[in-house]
């Protein structure tokens, strides 16, 4: 097949547990954050010292995360705010 993805690409790709497939997802810098939510990069980086965040991945000197951990953490804090 001359499109098929190497297995060892695929299972980077695509884990076998029904975790979002990377492939689908986007990497997203602080400026992102703090506009999609409105809170500051001050705010965030305490919630990743205080372990409430999830921390970046590294590119060199560039910080990314995965826009899908930013919409669950997002998704957390409504369930927490609506349980009550």
């Amino acid at each position: 097949m001359i499109n098929a993805v190497p297995t060892n690409v695929r299972s980077a790709v695509c884990p076998n547990d029904d975790s979002f497939p990377l492939i689908q997802d986007q990497f997203v810098d602080m400026a992102f954050m703090t506009e999609y939510t409105g809170l500051t990069d001050k705010w965030f980086y305490k919630l990743i010292q205080d372990g409430k965040f999830p921390r970046p991945v590294k590119f060199g000197r560039s910080s990314r995360w995965l826009k899908s951990e930013l919409e669950a953490w997002i998704q957390e804090r409504i369930q927490e705010s609506r349980a009550a």
